[in-house]
């Protein structure tokens, strides 16, 4: 049997990367992380869209991340705006060190599949959504564990029009659009429709169903 598990926040993302691992895998399980992020709803969330699945879903406790990192994300007295650098919303070595412990969990139940929802197509810059940090992070987990672990980025050069169709493929349009979690100041569906996530969010959507509201027309 193919194992795999699904780096899971509740998100768009994330989400779609569940369907698409439950149409490409056997066995699957989620893994989200409690990393001190302000909105607890975050796991919450995740927690529900798993069950509904009925996808085993399991959370790990990196609170040290939100210990010893200033950002949006962890903090609510930093405003998500963009920095000098990145946005104030960029963790520090986040993808990082879950895909580090995403590789652990995966070795003691069996899994050598890891898929994350990372794009470098449309983020806002962060380092650790590259195809070429995942490439070799995927070399880092099998030299570390000698093990034959595979990062799986199904959104890697996908823009989020194509994200939204991808989801539709997968027959979790609405699934998706109603039931995640993306946007920053924790609304669930279309969100507060004026935080960066929210605003990609709806603008590859909007682009998506045009598109495929011209292609039903011809």
């Amino acid at each position: 049997m193919k194992k795999a598990i699904v780096v899971f926040s509740g998100g768009q993302d994330s989400t779609t990367c569940l369907l698409w691992a439950l149409k490409n895998f056997d066995d699957v399980a989620a893994l989200s992380f409690d990393y001190g992020q302000r909105h607890k709803k975050e796991l919450e969330h995740a927690k529900e869209i798993a069950d509904e699945l009925n996808v085993p879903h399991h959370v790990m406790d990196l609170s040290m991340l939100g210990q010893i990192t200033a950002n949006a994300l962890t903090r609510d007295d930093i405003a998500i705006e963009e920095g000098e650098k990145y946005p104030t919303t960029f963790v520090d070595g986040r993808n990082h060190l879950f895909l580090l412990m995403a590789g652990i969990f995966g070795k003691q139940i069996d899994a050598k599949h890891i898929i994350t929802g990372v794009c470098e197509t449309d983020f806002s810059g962060y380092p650790d959504c590259r195809d070429s940090f995942v490439k070799s992070m995927n070399v880092t987990l099998n030299l570390s564990m000698d093990e034959n672990f595979v990062i799986h980025t199904p959104l890697m050069f996908l823009d989020k029009k194509e994200t939204w169709k991808l989801a539709d493929d997968l027959n979790g349009l609405d699934f998706v659009r109603y039931k995640t979690l993306t946007c920053y100041n924790g609304i669930v569906g279309d969100g507060c429709g004026d935080c960066p996530a929210c605003k990609l969010r709806a603008r590859g959507l909007n682009e998506y169903l045009s598109e495929k509201d011209g292609a039903l027309d011809e």
